[in-house]
């Protein structure tokens, strides 16, 4: 029933790109659009009984139960939701035409003053291609030549929805089939499959050229324990590229130093929007006393900060981004001595190669992207 609803909905609106699908005991359904939120009327009315059926027809397609619980998905997923009160997994719909047949669901249950409901983050699994994503050409060719280093450390924060995991994903799908690497991923949840398959290997056959680099995929909960614990893991794998679905705490924060400081090239996210506040939130995983210390490590081992957020335009969303390259002496100093003071690393987002947020926002205005009012509320005035 749930896959059913899914399903139907995605092929319903063809056209738009759906990122959400909020279902709530005796409410309508709504989902997320570049248009922002809206009802689907036709659905109607969805009682606490229809959510509980369409949840478990949605969890017993996932892995985590089909391969690891006994019982049914209905006894297993109540024990549960009741024993948490909040209920993660990812599944996958085999049973849909969208999207070359694969479609896979983040889904969060959980219980709220309405009872009973589920919230669907689609992950749709066609992988756009780097140049298809708005970001700034002159960046996209850095960020190709940085993601061929040996060692090093890349950010690309943003807030929930703004598009951080489809940029990282791009990022490794262009250098996985451009370069040898052995690239593993650690992931809450595995958004996007990698095909180690890159095309035909000659005119006229049938075989197919298998991808130059390898990648090892890992779920969090299901392949290993945690995001700092599956690092300290992959390090045995012999790995050159690690990508870290994002950082959480202060043992993920610790455990990406140390892989970019032995020889590694680090990438992973944050829930940040600019340089600055990246570098704000790095350094609240930490007391005070160690700030000195923490940034004479990052200063050393972070490459590139890519900070991006899709803001409502006329003709759909608009990809605002803020791009910071350790390219320079001044860009190293700026982050060498951060002392809170958002000036003195701006003064370094200026310098040639990099590219500030509010000008980026400015161009979007002025080209007519998005409106006036999008434009001064979202200004960071550095």
């Amino acid at each position: 029933m749930g896959v059913k609803l899914v399903s139907q909905i995605l092929a319903s609106r063809p056209n738009q790109k759906i990122s959400d699908i909020q279902v709530r005991s005796d409410h309508p359904v709504y989902i997320h659009t570049e248009r922002g939120v809206e009802i689907i009327r036709e659905l109607g009315i969805i009682t606490t009984d229809q959510v509980i059926k369409m949840a478990t027809d949605l969890y017993g397609h996932t892995t985590d139960f089909t391969s690891t619980l006994d019982g049914a998905p209905e006894k297993v997923l109540s024990t549960l939701l009741t024993s948490r009160k909040v209920l993660d997994f990812a599944c996958q719909l085999g049973d849909t035409q969208l999207d070359h047949g694969r479609v896979r669901l983040r889904v969060q249950m959980h219980l709220s003053e309405s009872g009973v409901g589920f919230t669907c983050r689609v992950l749709h699994q066609k992988l756009p291609k780097l140049k298809e994503l708005g970001i700034e050409p002159f960046i996209i060719e850095r960020l190709q030549e940085l993601v061929q280093g040996r060692q090093g450390l890349g950010f690309v924060t943003g807030q929930t929805g703004s598009g951080k995991t489809t940029t990282l994903a791009a990022m490794i799908d262009w250098l996985r089939s451009n370069h040898q690497r052995h690239i593993v991923t650690v992931e809450d949840p595995i958004e996007y499959y990698y095909d180690n398959l890159t095309g035909e290997s000659g005119q006229g056959s049938n075989e197919f050229q298998a991808s130059p680099s390898l990648i090892t995929q890992q779920e969090v909960g299901r392949h290993t324990d945690s995001f700092s614990a599956g690092i300290i893991q992959s390090l045995r794998k012999a790995p050159h590229v690690l990508l870290l679905g994002e950082v959480r705490d202060r043992a993920s924060m610790d455990a990406c130093l140390e892989a970019a400081q032995t020889g590694h090239l680090v990438l992973t996210t944050l829930h940040t929007r600019g340089a600055v506040k990246t570098l704000d939130r790095i350094l609240e995983f930490y007391p005070k006393d160690m700030h000195h210390s923490i940034l004479n490590r990052i200063y050393t081992t972070i490459s590139f900060i890519l900070s991006q957020g899709l803001l409502p335009g006329f003709n759909g969303r608009v990809l605002i981004t803020e791009y910071l390259e350790n390219n320079s002496l001044n860009v190293a100093s700026g982050i060498r001595f951060y002392d809170g003071s958002a000036p003195s690393l701006a003064d370094a987002i200026r310098q040639h190669g990099n590219l500030r947020w509010d000008d980026c926002l400015k161009d979007a205005f002025r080209r007519g992207a998005i409106s006036e009012e999008i434009y001064r509320n979202n200004l960071m005035q550095m």
